[in-house]
């Protein structure tokens, strides 16, 4: 797998983990007053609130790790060779030596093409000999 398509996986999976994240945090977290204005919020289902808390670092520790690969991945892409200027003068080097090994090969390939026609008019020539050969009586 190319480095871009590493890089793209590696996004979707902090998304997943900041999705989840996210979500269980407002599924489990306890509820807190918001205001002395307000009424003491119900009870919390959960179980135990040790639990949230290490899931929460858990998942936590989770994004940070993917985040952490995120970072090598976009370390390991090359670095840009200067400024735009340059790398359109290597644009346009890359594309002359482009063209002139285009040119060879399209030389190349008629060469072939006329060897082969030359072929195939020899074995034409060899196959009406044989035919125009009388049998022994």
């Amino acid at each position: 797998m190319d480095i871009i398509s590493q890089l793209q996986e590696q996004v979707n999976l902090m998304a997943q983990l900041t999705f989840n994240t996210i979500g269980t945090l407002q599924r489990d977290a306890p509820p807190n007053r918001l205001s002395p204005n307000y009424p003491e919020p119900p009870p919390h289902p959960t179980e135990d609130g040790a639990n949230f808390a290490e899931q929460a670092k858990q998942m936590s520790a989770a994004l940070v790790k993917a985040a952490k690969q995120f970072d090598a991945l976009v370390e390991a892409l090359p670095i840009s060779e200067g400024d735009e200027e340059a790398q359109v003068k290597r644009i346009a080097e890359l594309q002359a030596e482009n063209d002139v090994i285009g040119q060879e090969l399209q030389k190349q390939l008629e060469a072939a093409e006329k060897e082969l026609n030359q072929v195939r008019e020899l074995f034409s020539q060899a196959s009406d000999n044989c035919l125009n050969l009388k049998k022994p009586e």
